[in-house]
């Protein structure tokens, strides 16, 4: 009978063949973006993801708690019913790396997203939605942490 740990190892090992002939899916090497996720600010990370310059916007909406007792786990959420939305992104100015989330959307669903995000200290978060016509609209919540969730 096989250990976990062997099967483990064999699953990583199986991986790591598939990737080196070239058939793992390339819709999963293709989403990351290493400027974009080693970007520092909103302008630099929707520069990396080819978008214009943000503007702030009532038409895109953020959610989240004003105070986030645990850092680690803090739910936040961006929206807008604006058409032509294609994608949507999650950023915490403070973080080690801006872009906390990014989310690929069509007309054919709802622009709605929400998901938990690390944070490592209170920071404004920014919900920003990137629309098909090249322009970059956002908001901006400011988030309080009393418990940090990045290591501290």
């Amino acid at each position: 009978m096989q250990t976990r740990r062997e099967m483990l190892a064999h699953s990583a090992t199986v991986a790591g063949l598939l990737a080196g002939a070239g058939l793992l899916p390339t819709a999963a090497q293709a989403a990351w973006n290493e400027g974009a996720f080693s970007a520092k600010t909103l302008a630099d990370t929707v520069k990396a993801l080819g978008g214009g310059a943000p503007a702030e916007s009532k038409d895109v909406t953020i959610t989240g708690p004003d105070i986030a007792e645990n850092g680690a786990v803090v739910p936040v959420g961006a929206s807008t019913s604006l058409p032509g939305v294609k994608r949507l992104l999650l950023l915490v100015e403070k973080n080690p790396s801006a872009l906390a989330a990014s989310f690929d959307v069509t007309d054919k669903v709802d622009a709605n997203v929400s998901t938990r995000v690390k944070m490592g200290q209170s920071s404004n978060v920014f919900a920003v939605a990137m629309m098909g016509d090249g322009k970059v609209l956002f908001a901006q919540k400011e988030i309080k942490v009393t418990l940090g969730g990045c290591g501290g």
